[in-house]
C-alpha cells in the first residue's frame, strides 16, 4: 500500500478527488473555501469584540476548520512520509522561461532564488512577500473568497459572481506572470 502511495499518481486524480469532496458539500449543503478560516479564527479568537465583520457564530464553520487542519496535515504526512525517490519532472519550456528572467531550473518545487530564506530576508523579497500578502488579502475580501472558493466551489454552484471573479484571477495571473515578474526580477 505505501509503493501505492509514494509513486507519482496521474493528473486526473486530483480532479476526481475535488469532485468527490464538492458533491459531498453540495449534498450537505456547505460550501469550499479556504480564506473564510481566516476570519473564522480571527473570530475564534475574539476579534468579534472590536470588529463588526467578525462578529459571527465561529462554530458553525468548526468543519471548515477542520478541513484546513487536514489538509495542512496531509500535506505534511506526504512530503514526510509518502515522499518516494522519482525526481521533480518540470517542463523544458518552463526551465527556458525560468532561465529568461533569471533564475536556475528548481531542485524542488520552486526556485531558489524566489523562495530561500536568503531571498525573502532580503529588502526586495520582504517588500514583494508584503505586497503580494497585502494583494491577496485584499483581493480575497473585496472579491468575496479565495481561488478554491470561487473556482472549486462557486462554479460549481454555477454561481455568476465566481465566474467573473475566476476570469479576473485568470487576467490577474496573466498581467504577474507576462508583466510585472519579468519588471520585478
Amino acid at each position: 500500500m505505501l509503493e501505492l502511495l509514494r509513486q507519482p499518481w496521474p493528473w486526473y486524480t486530483s480532479g476526481a478527488l475535488i469532485a468527490f469532496v464538492m458533491v459531498l458539500l453540495l449534498f450537505f449543503g456547505k460550501s469550499f473555501g479556504f480564506s473564510s478560516n481566516l476570519r473564522t479564527i480571527c473570530t475564534a479568537c475574539g476579534a468579534g469584540k472590536n470588529v463588526k465583520f467578525f462578529d459571527f457564530d465561529w462554530r458553525s464553520q468548526t468543519w471548515n476548520l477542520l478541513f484546513l487542519v487536514g489538509a495542512v496535515l496531509g500535506g505534511f504526512i506526504s512530503a514526510e512520509f509518502l515522499a518516494g525517490d522519482t525526481p521533480l519532472q518540470i517542463s523544458q519550456a518552463t526551465i527556458q522561461d525560468l532561465r529568461e528572467l533569471g533564475f536556475s531550473a528548481p531542485d524542488d518545487l520552486q526556485p531558489e532564488e524566489l523562495f530561500s530564506l536568503e531571498a525573502i530576508f532580503s529588502i526586495k523579497g520582504f517588500l514583494v512577500m508584503l505586497l503580494g500578502g497585502f494583494a491577496i488579502g485584499f483581493g480575497s475580501r473585496y472579491a468575496g473568497g479565495c481561488t478554491s472558493g470561487h473556482a472549486i466551489s462557486g462554479l460549481s454552484n454555477l454561481q455568476l459572481p465566481s465566474l467573473i471573479a475566476v476570469i479576473g484571477f485568470f487576467i490577474g495571473g496573466l498581467i504577474s506572470t507576462f508583466i510585472l515578474l519579468p519588471l520585478i526580477f
